[in-house]
C-alpha cells in the first residue's frame, strides 16, 4: 500500500510539473527569441540613423567602420552597411570577395534597399553558424541611401534557453524528491495501521488468536475500520470460545451418563427374555455408537483448544506402527492389511495428528471392506518435478513445500462424486453406510490435515473402492539451507504384508 500511495503522489506531482514547466519553457524560449530580435531591430535602426547622417555629411568612409565595429562588439554579432547600389560601405568582419560582389541580391539587404519600413528578420547560416539577420533601410527623408544588416548568433539564445530548461528540469527533480520524502512519510503514516490490521487478520485466520489493533493511528476512516475489526474479532473469539466450551463440556457431561447407561444395560441382560435380547443388543450398540460420537466431539474440541505447534514426524515409522496395531483386528474380520511405499522422510504435523488420521481412515476402511478383500496403506514421496521446483525456488510461497501423500485404499462399495464431496461434513453418513458409524471420523481427519498444513481428499480407488488421500507438508532439512524439502535418502519399501 505504501508503494501504491507513493507512486500515486509522484505520478500526480509529475503530471502537474509537466503541465506547468513545459508551457513555461516554450514561453521563455519564444520570449527570449523575440527579445533578441527586438534588440537587433533597435540596433539596426540606430546604426541606420547614424549611417544616414554620416552619408549625408560625407563622412561615411571615416565614421561608419568604427561605428560598425563598436555595434558588433556590443551585440556580439556582425554589422554590414551598403550604399544604394549595394556597394560595401562598412563592415565589422571580413567579407569574402564573391560575397561582396552580390550583396544587393541577398534577401534581407534587397528588401531594405527597396525601402521597406519594416525590418526584414531572417535566420541565416553564415560560416556554419546560425544567425538571426535583421536588415533595415538607410534613408534621408524620402531618399534611399543604402541598407544596414545585423546578424546575431543564435547560440547565445540557445544557451540561455537550454540553461532555463536545465533549471526547470532540476527544479522539477527537486520537487519530485521533496514530494517523495513527504509522500513516503504520509504513506507510511496512512499504511501503518492498515498493515497492523492485515497482520492481525492473518493471525486471526491462521491461529484464531485475537490481537486488538490500535485505533489511535492513521486517518479517521482507518481508525473506524480498526475499531470495527476489534469488535468483530472480539465477538468471533467469544463465539468460538463458547462453541468450544459447549462442545467440550457437553461431551464431558455425556460420558458419565453413557457409561452408567451401558452398565445398566449389561446388568439387564440376565433378566431379559430371550426374545427381547435382540432389542437389548441393539440398544447397547447404539449406546456404543453414541459413546464414540462423544469421543469424536471431544477430539474436535481438544483440537480447537490446543492450536499446537507443528512438529517433525517420521510418517513412515507411524505407518509401520499403526499397521502392526491394526493387523490383528483386520485378521479377525477376514480382511488383509497391506503396507507399502517409498521412504517419505519427515513431515510437519500437529502432535498425534498422523496417528489419529490413520486410525480413523483404517476404521472406516475396515467397516466397509468385505471379507477376503485387502486394505492398502500406500505412502508416496513428492514427485521429482515437485522436488525440483522446491529446490529452485526455496522461498517462493506460491509453490510451497513438497507434500507427502498418504493413501488408504479399500475394496468396498466406494462413493459417488456427490457423496465424496459431502463425506467430510460433520455427522454426515452415506445412505448405504454400515451401522455403527458416527459421521465424525472423516471430519476429524480433514480438521487434523488442515491443522497440519495439509489436506484430505477422497478419490475412487483402482479396485473400485475408495482412496482416501492425505497430503502433509514435508519437514525442511535442518542441515542445509535451500535444499529440497525432502531428505535425500534412497527409496525403500516400508513394509509389505498380506
Amino acid at each position: 500500500m505504501t508503494r501504491r500511495l507513493l507512486l500515486s503522489y509522484l505520478g500526480l506531482t509529475l503530471l502537474v510539473l509537466l503541465c506547468l514547466e513545459i508551457p513555461l519553457g516554450f514561453m521563455y524560449s519564444r520570449g527570449e527569441r523575440e527579445r533578441v530580435i527586438n534588440v537587433a531591430k533597435d540596433e539596426a535602426e540606430s546604426v541606420s540613423a547614424y549611417a544616414s547622417l554620416s552619408i549625408d555629411a560625407g563622412s561615411a568612409a571615416q565614421d561608419l567602420p568604427t561605428r560598425a565595429v563598436h555595434c558588433a562588439e556590443r551585440i556580439g554579432g556582425h554589422v554590414l552597411i551598403v550604399d544604394q547600389s549595394g556597394a560595401l560601405l562598412a563592415t565589422s568582419h571580413r567579407v569574402a570577395d564573391d560575397e561582396s560582389g552580390n550583396l544587393a541580391a541577398q534577401p534581407g539587404i534587397a528588401a531594405a534597399l527597396g525601402g521597406e519600413s519594416t525590418a526584414d528578420v531572417r535566420t541565416a547560416t553564415i560560416g556554419g553558424v546560425e544567425y538571426i539577420a535583421v536588415a533595415a533601410p538607410v534613408t534621408h527623408g524620402v531618399e534611399k541611401l543604402g541598407a544596414v544588416r545585423l546578424t546575431v548568433p543564435t547560440k547565445m539564445v540557445t544557451n540561455r534557453v537550454q540553461h532555463v530548461w536545465l533549471l526547470l528540469i532540476l527544479g522539477g527533480l527537486a520537487v519530485l524528491a521533496a514530494v517523495a520524502v513527504v509522500g513516503f512519510a504520509i504513506a507510511r503514516w496512512t499504511g501503518r495501521p492498515i498493515r497492523e490490521l492485515e497482520l492481525a487478520t492473518y493471525e486471526l485466520a491462521d491461529t484464531g488468536a485475537v490481537r486488538p489493533v490500535a485505533i489511535t493511528k492513521g486517518p479517521p476512516e482507518v481508525r473506524s475500520l480498526a475499531a470495527t475489526f476489534n469488535r468483530t474479532a472480539a465477538r468471533l473469539e467469544h463465539l468460538l470460545a463458547s462453541q468450544r466450551a459447549f462442545a467440550g463440556e457437553a461431551s464431558h457431561q455425556l460420558k458419565t451418563p453413557l457409561a452408567a447407561l451401558r452398565l445398566r444395560l449389561e446388568n439387564l441382560e440376565s433378566d431379559i427374555a430371550l426374545h427381547a435380547r435382540g432389542s437389548l443388543t441393539a440398544a447397547m450398540t447404539e449406546t456404543d455408537r453414541l459413546a464414540r460420537m462423544v469421543e469424536g466431539l471431544l477430539a474436535m474440541a481438544r483440537l480447537d483448544e490446543s492450536a499446537a505447534e507443528r512438529e517433525r514426524v517420521d510418517v513412515g515409522q507411524v505407518c509401520v506402527e499403526r499397521h502392526r496395531a491394526w493387523s490383528p483386528l483386520f485378521e479377525q474380520h477376514g480382511v488383509a492389511l497391506a503396507l507399502a511405499g517409498d521412504y517419505a522422510g519427515q513431515v510437519l504435523a500437529v502432535p498425534g495428528a498422523v496417528e489419529q488420521i490413520l486410525d480413523n481412515l483404517l476404521s472406516n476402511a475396515l467397516r466397509v471392506s468385505p471379507p477376503a478383500s485387502t486394505v492398502f496403506i500406500d505412502l508416496r514421496r513428492p514427485t521429482p518435478h515437485e522436488r525440483r521446483f522446491a529446490h529452485a525456488f526455496p522461498h517462493h510461497r506460491a509453490l510451497g513445500p513438497g507434500r507427502v501423500q498418504l493413501h488408504v485404499m479399500d475394496e468396498g462399495p466406494g462413493m459417488t462424486e456427490e457423496q465424496r464431496r459431502r463425506a467430510f461434513d460433520r455427522f454426515w453418513r452415506a445412505p448405504d453406510a454400515p451401522k455403527g458409524g458416527t459421521g465424525l471420523g472423516l471430519a476429524l481427519v480433514q480438521r487434523l490435515a488442515h491443522a497440519s498444513g495439509g489436506e484430505a481428499v477422497l478419490r475412487p480407488a483402482p479396485s473400485g473402492g475408495l482412496d482416501a488421500v492425505v497430503r502433509l507438508p514435508c519437514a525442511p532439512n535442518p542441515n542445509r539451507v535451500g535444499t529440497p524439502l525432502t531428505e535425500h535418502r534412497p527409496p525403500r519399501p516400508l513394509e509389505a504384508t498380506r
